[in-house]
C-alpha cells in the first residue's frame, strides 16, 4: 500500500524493539534523497520533541514537503503547542468527562498516555480516541484536574525515551496494530495503481451493502487496477494512506461516517460520500427546504415546531388525514409514523418530538411501490422498485414480531422507467452534488414526486445489481478511477 518509516532521534531509543528495516534515526531520514518513484511513503516521526524548528520538527516539515503522509503533522504540533487551541477542539470532550471519572475519586489530577488513541485506562479509552483524533500524535500524555468538576488541563506529545518497560509493551502492541504487519515479513511490491478505503460497519444491522456487494467491489477494483481495503471506524488515522474513500456505512452528522467524509476532503482524497452530499442528504427539513426552492415536486410539506400547538391541530385541515410525521434524520424507515386522526396526531408529534425540535409533516401518498433511481455523477446507474412490507405501508416494517421485515423489490434496465421518472431524479441530484446517490420517487397517476435523496443508496448483492450484475460495481470502482486519474493530472471536474 506504501512505504512505512518510523524515524527515531537516536538510535538507541528504539533498543527495546524488535530489529526492523523500516526504522531510521531523524537524521539519516533528513538527508535522506529525494526518491523520484511514485511509492507512497508514510511516516511515523518519534523523535524526543517536536519543540518548533527543532529535529523532531524539521522531520514532519520535511516529509510533508517530500508528499509524504506522516504523524505527528505540522499542523498537529502547532495545534498541541498552542494551548488556546485546546477550548476549540476538547470543549466536548471536557463535558463527557465527569460520566467517566467517579466523583468521590481523591485525587484532583492525574493523567493518563495514549499511544495511537489507545489507552489502558478502560473509563476513558473512547475519550482517548477523541483525543488522537484531534490531535493525531504518536504518543500523548492527557493531563486532568479537577476543581468543580473534571476537565481536560492539558495535551503534550510524549517521547518514546521516557516509556517505562511496561509502558514500553503497551507502545510496542499499538504501533504494532497501528502499523499493521509492520514486523511480519517484507512488503509486497505494490500492485495497484490506487488504494481506495471502504468504510464499512460488520456489526450494522441495515447496512448499505452486504457482504458479497463489498467482495464485489474489492473484485472490480482489482480489475481496474485499484485495491479496495476494507476499513472500520477505528482506522480513522490511518486514513491519509489511501488515495481515495468509499464509504459503505450508514452516514449521519453526528457519526464518524462525517468525520471520516470531512478528513478524506481535507486530505484532498478522491471521496465518495463527500461531506457536502451527507449534509444535504441526511436531514429530511434541509431537503425539504432546497427541494422546495428549486420548485422540485415533493408531497405537500409542513415543517411542524414544538411550541406552535395551532399549526399541530391545523395539520389535518392542512394536509388531510392520514399523514405522515418524520424525524429529521431518520433512515430506512425509522424515526416515520402515519397517523390516522387528531389523537393519534397528537401522540405521534409528542413522541417525535422527545428526539427532535422540528418535525417533518407529509401527506399520505400510498403506493404499491417507491421508485429508487440510483444516480453515479450526474447519470442514471440502476433502478429499483421496492415493494411495501407485506401488510404495511413502509417498505420496511420495524414493527413486525422478531427482526425487522422488508418488502420485496424489482430491478430493471434505465430504459424500462419512465423518462419522467429518471429527469426527475437526475434535475434532484443535481442540487446535491455529482456523487453517489439513491433517489427515492412515487408515482401516482401521471404525478411524479421526491420523497428523499439518499447519499449513501443501498447496493446490495441480488437486490440493485440483479439487472447489471457485476457491471454495476465495476461502473463505481471505474468512476473513482476516473476521479482519480484526473486529481493525479490536475484536471478539474
Amino acid at each position: 500500500m506504501s512505504r512505512l518509516v518510523i524515524v527515531v532521534e537516536k538510535a538507541s531509543d528504539w533498543g527495546s524493539y524488535y530489529p526492523s528495516d523500516n526504522v531510521v534515526t531523524a537524521m539519516d531520514y533528513l538527508k535522506e534523497p529525494i526518491r523520484s518513484d511514485e511509492e507512497r511513503t508514510q511516516v511515523i516521526n518519534l523523535c524526543r520533541s517536536y519543540k518548533y524548528l527543532g529535529t523532531g520538527y524539521y522531520v514532519s516539515l520535511l516529509a510533508e514537503a517530500r508528499g509524504h503522509k506522516v504523524i505527528p503533522s505540522v499542523r498537529a504540533i502547532n495545534d498541541l503547542r498552542k494551548r488556546s487551541l485546546y477550548g476549540v477542539d476538547i470543549e466536548d470532550l471536557n463535558q463527557k468527562l465527569t460520566r467517566h471519572l467517579a466523583q468521590e475519586r481523591d485525587t484532583t489530577d492525574f493523567g493518563i498516555l495514549v499511544y495511537f488513541g489507545e489507552t489502558g485506562y478502560e473509563p476513558l479509552r473512547d475519550l482517548a480516541r477523541q483525543v488522537f483524533e484531534a490531535f493525531p500524535c504518536p504518543i500523548l500524555r492527557i493531563e486532568f484536574e479537577r476543581d468543580r468538576k473534571w476537565e481536560i488541563d492539558a495535551v503534550k506529545p510524549a517521547g518514546l525515551h521516557t516509556l517505562s518497560d511496561a509502558q514500553e509493551d503497551a507502545f510496542a502492541a499499538a504501533l504494532d496494530r497501528f502499523s499493521k504487519k509492520l514486523w511480519r515479513g517484507k512488503r509486497t511490491p505494490k500492485k495497484y495503481r490506487y488504494d481506495i478505503a471502504m468504510l464499512h460497519d460488520p456489526a450494522e444491522q441495515w447496512p448499505p451493502s452486504n457482504k458479497k456487494a463489498l467482495k464485489a467491489f474489492i473484485s472490480a477494483g482489482k480489475d481496474l487496477g485499484i485495491e479496495v481495503d476494507p476499513i472500520t471506524r477505528n482506522d480513522y488515522a490511518r486514513l491519509a494512506e489511501y488515495d481515495a474513500l468509499f464509504i459503505r456505512e450508514t452516514t449521519a452528522l453526528d457519526h464518524h461516517s462525517y468525520r471520516f467524509a470531512n478528513k478524506a476532503e481535507k486530505e484532498d482524497m478522491v471521496v465518495i460520500d463527500d461531506p457536502t452530499s451527507i449534509l444535504r442528504c441526511t436531514n429530511k427539513i434541509y431537503l425539504s427546504d432546497l427541494l422546495k426552492s428549486r420548485k422540485l415536486p415533493t408531497p405537500r410539506t409542513e415543517i411542524l415546531y414544538k411550541d406552535e400547538p395551532k399549526k399541530l391541530a391545523e395539520l389535518g385541515d392542512t394536509l388531510g388525514f392520514p399523514l405522515v410525521l418524520k424525524v429529521p434524520d431518520g433512515s430506512f424507515s425509522r424515526g416515520i409514523v402515519k397517523v390516522a386522526d387528531a389523537a393519534e396526531l397528537k401522540r405521534g408529534a409528542e413522541e417525535l418530538f422527545g428526539q427532535t425540535a422540528l418535525v417533518l409533516a407529509q401527506e399520505y401518498l400510498p403506493t404499491e411501490f417507491d421508485w429508487r433511481i440510483g444516480i453515479l455523477n450526474r447519470e442514471p446507474l440502476y433502478a429499483c422498485q421496492y415493494f411495501m412490507s407485506r401488510g404495511h405501508w413502509q417498505i420496511y416494517n420495524h414493527a413486525a414480531k422478531g427482526e425487522a421485515r422488508s418488502g420485496d423489490f424489482k430491478t430493471l434496465p434505465i430504459r424500462e422507467v419512465p423518462s419522467e421518472v429518471v429527469k426527475l431524479a437526475q434535475r434532484a441530484t443535481a442540487q446535491i452534488g455529482d456523487g453517489l446517490y439513491g433517489v427515492d420517487l412515487k408515482q401516482v397517476g401521471d404525478r411524479v414526486v421526491i420523497i428523499e435523496i439518499n447519499d449513501n443508496p443501498n447496493i446490495d448483492w441480488g437486490i440493485e445489481d440483479a439487472y447489471l450484475g457485476e457491471d454495476l460495481y465495476r461502473r463505481v470502482m471505474a468512476e473513482f478511477l476516473r476521479r482519480l486519474e484526473r486529481k493525479r493530472l490536475g484536471v478539474g471536474d
